[in-house]
């Protein structure tokens, strides 16, 4: 399953960028083979992070998997010559993938893939009753 589209990379990193990094022939156009190649590259690396905590392919990708494998293919495509912008925000998704992978982020899905919904779970405090106080005398 690849987390993002053609359309997902036009509409964050523009037409004219993909056509220079994917244009092989001169055509001037998107090459769709060569960006397919590296969206589906990215897709599978997002995968094997996620293999060992999630039952793949998930139903549905989360947002931020989408966002994630926009930078990684993005990154991919400029081979050596990535500006440090875009190795960051690759290297970020793959900091967030291994802490995915290591259990210290959720995706907001069970390990089934299915949705975890909000507001379960939360954190609640009982109290004993009263330790310390003041009375008349002081003392309680």
């Amino acid at each position: 399953m690849d987390y993002c589209a053609k359309q997902d990379m036009i509409d964050r990193f523009g037409e004219e960028e993909l056509i220079q990094l994917t244009d092989r022939s001169g055509a001037g156009v998107i090459d769709d083979a060569v960006l397919d190649m590296a969206i589906s590259d990215a897709s599978a690396e997002i995968d094997a992070y996620l293999a060992g905590r999630y039952s793949l392919p998930l139903p549905a990708a989360p947002p931020v998997l989408r966002r994630m494998c926009a930078n990684m293919a993005r990154h991919a495509l400029y081979k050596d010559a990535a500006p440090e912008a875009v190795a960051n925000a690759s290297d970020g998704a793959v900091r967030i993938l291994r802490d995915i992978a290591r259990g210290t982020v959720n995706l907001g899905v069970s390990a089934e893939g299915s949705e975890v919904q909000a507001g379960g779970g939360g954190a609640a405090v009982e109290s004993g009753g009263r330790i310390f106080g003041r009375s008349d005398d002081g003392f309680i």
